[in-house]
């Protein structure tokens, strides 16, 4: 499928969604029209790995033929004639696709009951998603369709008129992608396309799970590059990556195809996310983009007070740590966790964040967990840079042990959430330079209606910069030492060291005068042949 129809399938699975949503606020209707394209990626993906596993014993039924059986889908005729197999070939399916669906609960069989025997749905869905959460993956997924209340007065009042909901939601899914080819990739961008949209309808919540792709795109190629010498290019191996604020998994995605498509290869995918629903959307987003179970651990909790049980291991040997972390956090978030967090491990060598805005604490957080030859990029409001107090002694600190090795400033208005412009902070443990570089993207930007974009070529410019880290470019990046960082009180405010404005012209004295001696002589010659007309007229001159 070319990349037109993967944008188109998302614009007619947005208008399906914008058009059966009704009165429903778009929040509560992503999360019933997300988890049925997961089920269609879930059931598809099922279905073909079976089919391959099954080969001359997988029923080849022509199109029709199962409108005249009992039969929703060929893996239910095949179950219903091998009953004394399943048990087996169920145990191949947890080993090779890692997971299993009984035929009642795919996708086919789902949406037949929409358009054949309504009135057993809602009753299947429920049982549907009890059984994928509990018993068909070999990992946890507990909880993965919390948010989905099928019993929600919201898809109507009575039993009936949930239903007939959630029948035309189905049918109408159905019907918008039998006009594509679907593969197991084209859900995923789907998947992503719906998040951005309803993302961009749901204005300040957008900021709990989306961070815009094109942000997305700049981390993901700082933290692939080479972490001591980036001008090497990409990584090879990244063991693990690390996003304790990851939303709905996106950026960890980007990650990850950046890996792949540079031909590296990487390890397990770490998340955490505080919200639920959102965790559950990162969960389903993983699976979709065909990230097995047994390759990502996403965490439901609570990351500044370090609830994650793996993470707060005590035996320094044993601690978690990352070849690379991104992150996206609520910016300024308030905090207060009690006097206790001086001694937490994460902020004792550094200090606490105020209460008034954790961006630090999520960044120590992060920096506490990151390897000694790992990369950090982390996206912050600009406040970080400047600000005074316990933030101005965390940066000092930060600075002095030569932690911090590039700013980036972004232009304003790029997020769905908040129209203040933000940075990306690089952190890295252990780095060669002895300086830090500053880059001012802040003016390169195409205007929207809505929110600003980066184009491509905006993109490419800053990770180039960053990757080739020249010592000046006028106007756009520069390296600063840290003699003059100290000089102006470890203070990073990015127009201090990379200004942008355009010095004024100078001015030529002895060129303006010449220019005003000749325009004197232009009127007084002007003057003398308006006279000469009105002296033939008869009339007085001018004076």
């Amino acid at each position: 499928m070319t990349e037109q129809d993967q944008k188109q399938l998302g614009k007619t699975l947005w208008a399906i969604a914008d058009q059966l949503r009704g009165s429903m606020n778009a929040d509560d209707f992503r999360d019933y029209m997300l988890s049925f394209l997961f089920l269609r990626y879930l059931s598809d993906n099922y279905e073909q790995a079976a089919k391959k596993e099954l080969g001359a014993d997988y029923p080849d039924v022509a199109p029709g033929v199962m409108e005249q059986t009992d039969s929703t889908t060929p893996l239910q005729i095949w179950y219903e004639e091998n009953a004394d197999d399943v048990a087996e070939f169920e145990k191949q399916m947890r080993r090779k696709v890692h997971y299993v669906i009984e035929p009642d609960y795919l996708w086919g069989s789902i949406v037949h009951l929409a358009k054949t025997e309504s009135s057993k749905l809602l009753d299947t869905l429920q049982k549907g998603f009890k059984y994928i959460e509990e018993r068909s993956f070999q990992s946890n997924f507990q909880g993965l369709f919390s948010e989905i209340n099928l019993a929600s007065d919201k898809l109507g009042r009575k039993y009936e008129d949930r239903n007939d909901k959630l029948c035309s939601i189905i049918s109408e899914l159905a019907r918008g992608m039998s006009l594509f080819s679907t593969d197991t990739d084209t859900l995923g961008d789907a998947y992503e396309y719906l998040i951005g949209q309803f993302a961009a309808g749901s204005g300040k919540k957008a900021g709990e799970f989306y961070t815009p792709q094109q942000i997305s795109d700049i981390l993901s190629a700082i933290v692939t590059l080479d972490s001591q010498e980036p001008k090497e290019g990409p990584r090879k191996k990244l063991e693990n990556v690390f996003d304790f604020a990851c939303g709905s998994g996106s950026l960890l995605l980007n990650v990850r195809h950046r890996m792949k498509k540079a031909g590296g290869t990487i390890g397990k995918i770490y998340g955490q996310e505080y919200n639920v629903t959102t965790y559950n959307l990162a969960r389903m987003n993983m699976l979709l983009h065909g990230v097995k179970d047994t390759e990502f651990e996403i965490y439901h909790g609570d990351t500044l007070a370090n609830t994650w049980d793996s993470l707060r291991e005590t035996n320094p040997a044993k601690k978690p740590q990352f070849d690379a972390v991104v992150a996206n956090p609520p910016f300024s978030y308030r905090w207060d966790l009690g006097d206790a967090m001086s001694e937490d491990m994460r902020f004792k060598n550094h200090g606490v964040a105020p209460k008034s805005a954790a961006d630090f604490a999520f960044l120590l957080h992060g920096l506490h967990y990151l390897k000694d030859d790992g990369v950090m990029a982390i996206i912050l409001p600009h406040g970080v840079l400047f600000r005074g107090g316990a933030e101005e002694r965390i940066r000092r600190k930060l600075l002095i042990d030569g932690h911090i090795d590039t700013v980036v400033g972004l232009p304003a208005n790029l997020f769905y959430s908040t129209g203040i412009p933000v940075c990306i902070l690089v952190l890295k443990k252990c780095k060669k330079p002895d300086d830090v570089l500053f880059i001012n993207a802040a003016e390169h930007f195409e205007k929207g209606k809505r929110q600003n974009q980066l184009s491509d070529e905006h993109i490419q410019r800053i990770i180039d910069t960053y990757q080739q880290r020249p010592s000046d470019i006028p106007r756009y990046a520069r390296r600063v030492g840290m003699e003059e960082i100290e000089k102006n009180d470890f203070n990073l405010n990015i127009s201090r060291y990379v200004s942008t404005a355009v010095a004024e012209e100078e001015v030529d004295l002895k060129a303006v005068h010449q220019q005003l001696v000749d325009i004197e002589k232009q009127i007084v010659k002007a003057k003398d042949k308006h006279n000469a007309f009105l002296k033939e007229l008869g009339l007085p001159s001018l004076p």
